[in-house]
């Protein structure tokens, strides 16, 4: 059996130079890795940087709020309430495969402070756990319309307390409400976290100003 999840990688500009940038990018409920394949030639990269996006398949499981269908899903969701009742145990298994992902690309030659965590949504929600406990520096960490679900129960790496990390969020989010990456920012700026965080004028998606804003703070952050 592969150890690691099947994913979709894009790779930009790997004909001119070997790849050592990289992008983990977690899709939310229900979507697979191939949503947001289509971002990458949007996001305005620079010519001279060479990097690989993986965007992992989450496995299918069912899952509570959707009447126990099975769906691909990063864990299971059992109450919508405003705190988000989930399986901590089962976020703590896709962060593990997460790690997997990680511990591949430093063997292909990427140092960890040159990976970026990101996540939409569900996959937000494991981007937090993994970054924020990681144990090596990362390049970054990128919350897309999402939620932190495991601050009593990650165990927060000293390395990465001057990690960026980018927080992005719909005012009209009718699935995440707003005050979620409201409180996220919060709760991380107080632990002394480098946080830059930004609304849109859009419901649970992403769009294309949000786009060129992630493709300028990846120049930035992975130069």
């Amino acid at each position: 059996m592969n150890k690691y999840l099947d994913a979709v990688i894009v790779e930009h500009n790997h004909a001119n130079k070997a790849i050592n940038r990289s992008v983990i990018w977690l899709h939310g409920l229900g979507a697979s890795g191939h949503d947001f394949e289509p971002v990458v030639p949007q996001l305005g990269l620079a010519d001279g940087m060479a990097v690989r996006f993986i965007f992992p398949h989450a496995p299918n499981r069912p899952v509570t709020v959707n009447g126990g269908m099975v769906m691909p899903a990063w864990y299971d969701i059992l109450e919508m309430s405003l705190e988000r009742k989930v399986d901590i145990a089962q976020i703590e298994e896709s962060a593990q495969q997460i790690h997997d992902l990680i511990a591949r690309e430093i063997e292909r030659g990427v140092k960890p402070e040159h990976i970026v965590i990101a996540g939409f949504s569900q996959g937000g929600a494991v981007a937090y756990h993994v970054a924020l406990g990681y144990p090596q520096r990362l390049a970054g960490l990128m919350a897309l319309s999402t939620y932190f679900a495991t601050n009593d129960s990650v165990r927060y790496s000293a390395v990465n307390i001057d990690m960026p990390i980018l927080i992005e969020h719909g005012t009209h989010d009718p699935v995440v409400p707003v005050i979620l990456g409201e409180q996220a920012k919060q709760l991380l700026s107080e632990k002394g976290y480098n946080v830059a965080y930004h609304t849109y004028p859009m419901a649970h998606q992403v769009c294309m100003p949000q786009i060129q804003n992630i493709g300028k703070w990846l120049n930035t952050i992975l130069a």
